[in-house]
Order: structure tokens, then C-alpha cells, then sequence
């Protein structure tokens, strides 16, 4: 699939954002499984709405997933990408074994270079996204962490919902966080310009 071409992308490449999706993987989602996240469908529906907005806008969109670690294992089912939130042929995937979105060295690699601002969403924010958040602030990257396209864990006696509130906030020191129709909204300078009308001529 061919990616739009937007010309408010090239004004100010360094402020474009990439929209980094960590973690979209099967076993957060099917219920019973050891990380399966609790309530997540509010969640994947703001990070459907972010996908879509930068798919529509020519925002580069990076997945990082597991792979390796024992319930990630290459081809199983539950390291599968949920569906709906499939790769296409335009977007980076990169691959990790420890929480960061950094423990990947293309990763690293490819966010340093252009230093883009990160625009980050996923699973599981008490982990994956507060460790990347940590990473890409020691490196100098500007990132945005939208709260209600993620979800977080219980931890011990402490519920889910609480660990996510608590996380968003430590998520402050490190980065900006906001919602992701405010995002949407602030991202406008990227969205698509109309298509002007095709001229006409006598002869036509």
C-alpha cells in the first residue's frame, strides 16, 4: 500500500512525529493468557484512531514487538500480531528481548539518527513504555506517551488501573503525556491537504 503523500511533511522534518506501537502482540489481548491485559478494548481503540490518523496523515508508523522471550516465541499464535493492527509494506518493525523499545539496536539506530519526536503507544506502560520512555529522554528524544492508547498491569495489591494512573504520571518526568484525540488534534500541521480541483481546458 502506497503511503499519501503530504507536503506539510517536508516543511519541518525534524518535528515530524513517529508513531512508535509497542508491543500490538495476541497475548495481551486473549483472555486467561499470563499478560493478558484487562479491559484493553478501550485502549486498542485509541491506538486504532492513532494508526489511522497517521496512515492518513504520512506519518511514519514503527512497530516493536517481543520476540524470544518465553511467552514470544517465534510462530507461536500468541506472539501474532492482534488483528487489525497488521504492518504494511511502508512501516519499520523491529524486534526486541527486554523491555525497551532501545533493547533493539535498529531501533536505537534509526531513532537517533533523524531524532524524531516519538509519538508512543501500546502495551504495557508499567514496563515497555515507561523503560522507552527512560531510553529516549537519556538520549535526548522528545516523547509523547498517549495514556488511554495504553494499559498497565496490576502489580502486586495494586490494581490495574491505579499502576496506569501512577505510570502516567512518572511518564511526566521523562516526556509529555496527553489523550489521543488531543494528539490527533495538535498533529493537524500533518494532516492531508485537500486535493486541489483538476483544471480544465476548452478542449476538454
Amino acid at each position: 500500500m502506497n503511503r499519501p503523500i503530504n507536503p506539510a511533511l517536508y516543511r519541518r522534518p525534524r518535528s515530524v512525529p513517529v508513531l512508535v506501537l509497542v508491543d500490538m502482540q495476541q497475548e495481551y489481548e486473549i483472555a486467561g493468557r499470563p499478560l493478558a491485559l484487562s479491559g484493553i478494548e478501550p485502549a486498542l481503540q485509541n491506538c486504532r484512531r492513532a494508526l489511522a490518523h497517521a496512515r492518513a496523515s504520512g506519518i511514519q508508523v514503527a512497530y516493536v514487538r517481543w520476540v524470544g522471550a518465553p511467552l514470544f516465541q517465534a510462530g507461536s499464535r500468541y506472539a501474532r500480531w492482534i488483528e487489525g493492527f497488521e504492518p504494511h509494506g511502508c512501516d519499520m518493525i523491529f524486534d526486541r528481548d527486554r523491555p525497551s523499545c532501545y533493547a533493539s539496536p535498529a531501533f536505537a539506530d534509526a531513532m537517533e539518527r533523524g531524532s524524531p519526536p516519538l509519538v508512543m503507544a501500546g502495551f504495557a506502560a508499567e514496563s515497555s513504555c515507561l523503560a522507552t520512555a527512560v531510553d529516549g529522554f537519556h538520549r535526548g528524544q522528545d516523547v509523547t506517551f498517549l495514556s488511554d492508547a495504553s494499559a498497565s498491569h496490576d502489580l502486586e495489591d495494586i490494581g490495574a488501573e491505579e499502576i496506569h494512573r501512577s505510570v502516567s504520571a512518572v511518564m511526566r518526568v521523562f516526556g509529555d503525556v496527553t489523550d489521543t484525540q488531543s494528539w490527533i488534534a495538535t498533529s493537524s500541521p500533518f494532516k492531508p491537504m485537500p486535493a486541489a480541483p483538476r483544471s480544465r481546458h476548452d478542449n476538454d
